[in-house]
């Protein structure tokens, strides 16, 4: 066996750091070796999370306590606009994954626009790559920094962009109506998140201002070469984990999957289904995999993609996984190959 990379998780008590832990556990090239968290310093990973009872890992503690000269690579966890300060103090030599959205966009002002205050590591914001591996995996190869996608932004972009490269639909009037489990809104404690205010109940939010819209409109613009805006609205869905993208799209259906099966015809973890065929979040659950259908709508002229991936796995903890592989001259899909969990 090869000697393993080790590896420090910022932010580990969270539903995603939780979630890397999973992962890595049978990944046989890293190795946990620094876990962090901010409330619960002192406490064992057990403790916040006993279905990780069985593996042996080291306690949780403080961010300024860990050795980062015997680190080699970081899967940033922490809460948006807490990132910024932290990463630009680590070693030059620690490769980072940041899977929170402080990296996420090349325009400064476009983050400040979004998130309401200036970006504090603009030095660092200059060398980091977007991270969606099918796209920018050369990029990503020789990253220090790479920028995990956001959950939603991934299930968009997937179809979305080699459809709209291939000139198969039209960048205009594009509407994604994305649906997510309510572990995306993270483990703190809200009120709208507990099981009394979701159970049962199907809701929209962020309409019409929702911080991931820059970065559908970021991508979908490079991929057109001209500006794109798309229409985006995210709902809650009564259930833990997944994301279902319904997408209505200018373009025939025949073009658009061709578009999209001649563009993943090599992907490992990305599927088109035959025409028709309409994938369910139930098919994708713990994987990493993304599966995508496309169908013709009743209107002339028009066409329905529908895509589906975890927003743990593929959304966050697993494609942060696939670009550390990356980065670290692995197999891409190293520690990522696991069948989908059903029922």
């Amino acid at each position: 066996m090869s000697e393993r990379f080790r590896v420090a998780i910022l932010g580990a008590s969270g539903y995603t750091g939780a979630e890397l832990v999973r992962l890595l556990a049978l990944h046989p090239r890293m190795r946990v070796t620094a876990l962090s968290a901010d409330r619960k310093a002192g406490q064992t990973l057990a403790e916040a999370f006993p279905h990780l009872a069985h593996l042996d890992l080291p306690a949780m503690v403080k961010i300024e306590d860990i050795d980062f000269s015997a680190v080699d690579m970081v899967f940033c966890c922490l809460p948006h606009a807490t990132t910024q300060e932290v990463l630009k103090g680590l070693p030059p030599q620690v490769k980072i994954v940041d899977l929170s959205a402080d990296f996420r966009l090349e325009d400064p002002a476009a983050y400040e626009e979004w998130y309401g205050h200036p970006h504090q590591a603009l030095e660092l914001q200059k060398e980091a790559v977007y991270g969606l591996p099918e796209f920018y995996r050369e990029k990503i190869r020789t990253a220090r920094l790479t920028a995990n996608t956001g959950c939603y932004v991934a299930t968009a972009l997937i179809p979305l962009v080699p459809i709209l490269k291939a000139g198969a639909a039209s960048p205009d009037d594009i509407v994604i109506d994305a649906k997510s489990g309510v572990s995306g809104a993270g483990r703190a404690l809200r009120e709208g998140s507990l099981f009394t205010e979701v159970s049962e109940g199907f809701s929209a939010y962020g309409v019409g201002k929702h911080r991931h819209m820059a970065e559908i409109d970021q991508e979908l613009t490079k991929a057109v070469g001209r500006e794109v805006v798309a229409s985006f609205t995210p709902h809650l869905l009564p259930q833990n984990r997944g994301i279902l993208a319904t997408i209505y799209l200018k373009g025939e259906a025949g073009a658009v999957h061709a578009a999209l099966s001649a563009a993943y015809k090599d992907e490992f973890f990305i599927h088109v289904l035959p025409m028709g065929q309409i994938p369910q979040t139930r098919h994708v659950r713990g994987s990493n995999f993304v599966k995508i259908g496309v169908a013709p709508d009743r209107l002339p002229g028009r066409c329905i993609v529908v895509s589906v991936l975890d927003n743990l796995v593929k959304g966050s903890s697993g494609q942060a996984l696939q670009n550390a592989n990356l980065m670290l001259g692995l197999p891409e899909s190293m520690g990522l190959e696991q069948a989908p969990l059903f029922p």
